[in-house]
Protein backbone atom coordinates (compact mmCIF):
# COMPACT_ATOMS: atom_id res chain seq x y z
CA UNK A 1 0.00 0.00 0.00
CA UNK A 2 2.93 2.33 0.70
CA UNK A 3 6.54 1.73 -0.29
CA UNK A 4 9.58 3.75 -0.12
CA UNK A 5 12.63 1.91 -1.07
CA UNK A 6 15.97 3.83 -0.54
CA UNK A 7 14.48 7.29 -0.15
CA UNK A 8 16.75 9.79 0.25
CA UNK A 9 16.60 13.68 0.50
CA UNK A 10 18.50 16.92 1.41
CA UNK A 11 17.39 20.20 1.09
CA UNK A 12 18.99 23.07 -0.72
CA UNK A 13 21.54 24.46 1.84
CA UNK A 14 21.38 21.55 4.68
CA UNK A 15 24.40 19.39 5.20
CA UNK A 16 22.61 16.80 6.52
CA UNK A 17 19.66 14.33 4.43
CA UNK A 18 16.55 14.81 5.87
CA UNK A 19 15.75 11.67 4.89
CA UNK A 20 18.72 9.36 4.42
CA UNK A 21 17.99 5.18 2.84
CA UNK A 22 14.74 5.52 4.34
CA UNK A 23 12.72 2.08 2.91
CA UNK A 24 8.92 1.71 4.71
CA UNK A 25 6.35 -1.24 3.55
CA UNK A 26 3.31 -0.27 5.03
CA UNK A 27 0.70 -3.61 4.20
CA UNK A 28 -3.19 -2.51 3.37
CA UNK A 29 -5.03 -2.07 6.25
CA UNK A 30 -2.15 -1.36 8.88
CA UNK A 31 -2.46 1.59 11.48
CA UNK A 32 1.25 3.13 12.03
CA UNK A 33 2.35 5.62 13.90
CA UNK A 34 5.87 7.97 13.12
CA UNK A 35 7.43 9.12 15.48
CA UNK A 36 10.65 11.06 16.30
CA UNK A 37 11.74 14.73 16.97
CA UNK A 38 11.14 17.85 15.46
CA UNK A 39 14.05 17.56 12.38
CA UNK A 40 13.78 13.76 12.50
CA UNK A 41 12.59 13.83 9.15
CA UNK A 42 8.65 12.63 9.45
CA UNK A 43 7.29 15.83 8.01
CA UNK A 44 9.40 15.12 4.55
CA UNK A 45 8.21 11.29 4.87
CA UNK A 46 4.78 12.28 4.40
CA UNK A 47 5.27 15.31 2.33
CA UNK A 48 6.57 12.29 -0.38
CA UNK A 49 4.08 9.86 0.07
CA UNK A 50 1.57 13.47 -0.64
CA UNK A 51 4.27 14.39 -3.45
CA UNK A 52 4.56 17.85 -2.31
CA UNK A 53 8.56 16.86 -2.28
CA UNK A 54 10.34 14.79 -4.68
CA UNK A 55 13.46 12.20 -3.48
CA UNK A 56 16.65 12.63 -4.52
CA UNK A 57 16.79 9.24 -5.21
CA UNK A 58 14.94 6.22 -4.28
CA UNK A 59 11.75 4.86 -5.27
CA UNK A 60 8.19 5.52 -3.78
CA UNK A 61 5.10 3.64 -4.88
CA UNK A 62 1.52 4.44 -3.42
CA UNK A 63 -1.48 2.26 -3.62
CA UNK A 64 -0.09 0.28 -6.83
CA UNK A 65 1.21 4.00 -8.29
CA UNK A 66 4.57 4.94 -9.43
CA UNK A 67 5.55 7.97 -8.35
CA UNK A 68 7.91 8.55 -10.87
CA UNK A 69 5.51 8.21 -13.30
CA UNK A 70 2.71 11.07 -12.12
CA UNK A 71 3.46 14.12 -13.82
CA UNK A 72 3.12 18.05 -12.43
CA UNK A 73 -0.45 17.99 -13.81
CA UNK A 74 -1.53 14.83 -12.49
CA UNK A 75 -0.81 15.75 -8.76
CA UNK A 76 -3.77 16.67 -7.99
CA UNK A 77 -5.85 14.17 -8.88
CA UNK A 78 -3.06 11.70 -7.34
CA UNK A 79 -3.84 13.56 -4.14
CA UNK A 80 -7.78 13.15 -3.99
CA UNK A 81 -6.80 9.66 -3.88
CA UNK A 82 -5.54 9.89 -0.41
CA UNK A 83 -7.27 11.50 2.70
CA UNK A 84 -4.67 13.99 4.58
CA UNK A 85 -5.65 15.69 8.01
CA UNK A 86 -3.65 18.35 9.36
CA UNK A 87 -3.12 19.17 12.80
CA UNK A 88 -4.45 23.08 12.26
CA UNK A 89 -7.37 21.55 10.14
CA UNK A 90 -7.45 24.05 6.84
CA UNK A 91 -11.45 24.08 7.06
CA UNK A 92 -13.08 26.75 4.78
CA UNK A 93 -14.11 29.49 7.57
CA UNK A 94 -16.75 30.63 5.41
CA UNK A 95 -18.71 27.86 4.45
CA UNK A 96 -20.72 25.70 6.84
CA UNK A 97 -19.78 21.85 8.70
CA UNK A 98 -21.85 20.20 5.78
CA UNK A 99 -20.79 22.25 3.15
CA UNK A 100 -16.26 21.68 4.19
CA UNK A 101 -17.29 18.15 3.59
CA UNK A 102 -19.58 18.87 0.51
CA UNK A 103 -16.74 21.04 -1.39
CA UNK A 104 -14.24 18.05 -1.17
CA UNK A 105 -16.72 16.18 -3.15
CA UNK A 106 -17.42 18.70 -5.14
CA UNK A 107 -13.76 18.81 -6.51
CA UNK A 108 -13.89 15.38 -6.73
CA UNK A 109 -16.61 15.33 -9.72
CA UNK A 110 -19.39 13.84 -7.60
CA UNK A 111 -22.93 14.70 -8.47
CA UNK A 112 -25.07 16.88 -6.47
CA UNK A 113 -27.24 13.34 -5.56
CA UNK A 114 -24.20 11.72 -4.86
CA UNK A 115 -22.94 14.72 -2.71
CA UNK A 116 -26.43 14.97 -0.52
CA UNK A 117 -25.76 11.41 0.10
CA UNK A 118 -22.63 11.17 1.03
CA UNK A 119 -22.54 14.09 3.32
CA UNK A 120 -25.00 13.34 6.04
CA UNK A 121 -23.46 9.73 6.72
CA UNK A 122 -19.69 10.73 6.54
CA UNK A 123 -20.92 13.48 9.50
CA UNK A 124 -22.96 10.59 11.10
CA UNK A 125 -19.44 9.08 11.35
CA UNK A 126 -17.19 11.50 12.88
CA UNK A 127 -20.59 12.51 15.35
CA UNK A 128 -21.29 15.91 13.42
CA UNK A 129 -24.91 15.35 11.87
CA UNK A 130 -26.43 17.64 14.67
CA UNK A 131 -23.55 20.71 13.92
CA UNK A 132 -23.99 20.18 9.81
CA UNK A 133 -25.05 23.89 10.09
CA UNK A 134 -22.51 25.52 11.66
CA UNK A 135 -19.63 27.18 11.06
CA UNK A 136 -16.06 26.21 12.03
CA UNK A 137 -15.76 29.82 14.25
CA UNK A 138 -18.46 27.86 16.19
CA UNK A 139 -17.54 24.75 17.09
CA UNK A 140 -14.09 23.43 19.30
CA UNK A 141 -10.53 22.64 18.05
CA UNK A 142 -12.05 18.58 18.92
CA UNK A 143 -15.32 18.88 16.54
CA UNK A 144 -13.10 21.01 14.09
CA UNK A 145 -10.76 18.04 13.76
CA UNK A 146 -13.51 15.69 13.06
CA UNK A 147 -14.71 18.10 10.63
CA UNK A 148 -11.33 17.33 8.84
CA UNK A 149 -11.22 13.79 8.84
CA UNK A 150 -15.31 13.74 7.35
CA UNK A 151 -13.97 15.73 4.51
CA UNK A 152 -10.76 13.66 4.06
CA UNK A 153 -12.39 10.10 4.31
CA UNK A 154 -15.86 11.38 1.81
CA UNK A 155 -14.15 10.03 -0.81
CA UNK A 156 -13.10 7.02 0.97
CA UNK A 157 -9.67 6.53 0.07
CA UNK A 158 -7.73 3.72 0.73
CA UNK A 159 -5.19 5.72 2.70
CA UNK A 160 -5.23 8.53 5.54
CA UNK A 161 -2.65 10.52 6.70
CA UNK A 162 -3.11 12.67 9.73
CA UNK A 163 0.08 14.70 10.22
CA UNK A 164 -0.02 15.94 14.44
CA UNK A 165 -3.56 15.27 14.15
CA UNK A 166 -3.92 15.85 17.78
CA UNK A 167 -1.14 18.51 18.61
CA UNK A 168 -3.30 21.30 19.76
CA UNK A 169 -6.19 19.30 21.78
CA UNK A 170 -6.74 18.19 25.23
CA UNK A 171 -6.49 14.93 26.60
CA UNK A 172 -10.09 13.74 26.48
CA UNK A 173 -10.51 14.82 22.91
CA UNK A 174 -7.32 13.53 22.02
CA UNK A 175 -8.76 10.04 23.01
CA UNK A 176 -11.71 10.91 21.08
CA UNK A 177 -9.99 11.32 17.66
CA UNK A 178 -7.54 8.58 18.19
CA UNK A 179 -10.56 6.37 18.31
CA UNK A 180 -12.30 7.45 15.54
CA UNK A 181 -9.26 7.59 13.51
CA UNK A 182 -8.88 3.64 14.64
CA UNK A 183 -13.00 3.05 14.01
CA UNK A 184 -12.28 4.65 10.12
CA UNK A 185 -9.18 1.66 10.05
CA UNK A 186 -11.23 -1.06 10.93
CA UNK A 187 -12.83 -0.29 8.29
CA UNK A 188 -10.31 -1.22 6.11
CA UNK A 189 -8.41 2.18 5.44
CA UNK A 190 -4.65 1.97 5.93
CA UNK A 191 -3.74 4.51 8.50
CA UNK A 192 -0.26 6.74 8.77
CA UNK A 193 -0.09 9.11 11.50
CA UNK A 194 2.20 11.04 12.46
CA UNK A 195 2.54 12.43 16.44
CA UNK A 196 4.49 13.66 19.60
CA UNK A 197 2.25 12.22 21.65
CA UNK A 198 3.33 9.41 23.94
CA UNK A 199 0.96 8.52 26.02
CA UNK A 200 -1.70 8.01 22.79
CA UNK A 201 0.93 5.38 20.90
CA UNK A 202 1.41 3.62 23.93
CA UNK A 203 -2.29 3.10 24.61
CA UNK A 204 -3.29 2.21 20.84
CA UNK A 205 0.07 -0.20 20.96
CA UNK A 206 -0.08 -0.44 16.76
CA UNK A 207 3.15 -0.50 14.61
CA UNK A 208 5.73 2.29 15.28
CA UNK A 209 8.39 3.60 13.42
CA UNK A 210 10.17 5.53 14.64
CA UNK A 211 12.80 8.19 12.88
CA UNK A 212 16.13 10.15 13.94
CA UNK A 213 18.53 12.14 11.67
CA UNK A 214 16.46 11.04 8.90
CA UNK A 215 17.06 7.08 9.07
CA UNK A 216 14.15 4.55 10.11
CA UNK A 217 16.01 3.68 13.71
CA UNK A 218 13.27 1.73 15.04
CA UNK A 219 10.17 -0.60 13.68
CA UNK A 220 7.81 -2.36 16.15
CA UNK A 221 5.04 -4.42 13.70
CA UNK A 222 2.86 -4.77 16.74
CA UNK A 223 2.48 -3.43 20.15
CA UNK A 224 4.60 -1.05 19.44
CA UNK A 225 5.61 1.88 21.99
CA UNK A 226 7.22 5.57 22.01
CA UNK A 227 10.72 5.54 22.08
CA UNK A 228 12.95 7.93 20.51
CA UNK A 229 16.35 6.22 20.89
CA UNK A 230 18.31 2.92 20.20
CA UNK A 231 18.10 1.06 23.69
CA UNK A 232 15.48 -1.68 24.34
CA UNK A 233 13.15 -0.41 26.53
CA UNK A 234 10.06 -2.72 28.46
CA UNK A 235 6.82 -1.96 27.14
CA UNK A 236 4.33 0.14 29.14
CA UNK A 237 1.37 -1.04 30.15
CA UNK A 238 -1.74 -0.09 28.99
CA UNK A 239 -3.58 2.50 31.35
CA UNK A 240 -6.00 3.89 29.00
CA UNK A 241 -8.54 2.12 27.04
CA UNK A 242 -9.14 4.36 23.79
CA UNK A 243 -12.44 4.34 23.18
CA UNK A 244 2.96 -9.60 -0.03
CA UNK A 245 1.67 -7.21 -2.65
CA UNK A 246 3.22 -7.23 -6.16
CA UNK A 247 3.63 -3.63 -7.23
CA UNK A 248 2.91 -2.28 -10.56
CA UNK A 249 3.53 0.82 -12.24
CA UNK A 250 0.41 2.91 -13.07
CA UNK A 251 0.30 6.39 -14.90
CA UNK A 252 -2.43 8.85 -14.10
CA UNK A 253 -4.72 9.23 -16.80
Amino acid sequence: MILLDNVSKTYPGDKNPALDSVSLHVEPNEFVFLVGKSGAGKSTLIKMITKEEVPDSGKIVIGGIDLDYVKKRHIPGYRRRLGVVFQDFKLLPRRTVYENVAFALEIAGMSGREIRKTVPKVLELVDLLDQAKKFPSQLSGGQQQRVSIARSVARQPKILIADEPTANLDKLTTAEIIELLKKINDFGTTILVSTHDEEVVNNLQKRVVTLKDGKIVDDQKNGGIYKLDEKKVEKAPRVIQTPGHAMRKRVIQ
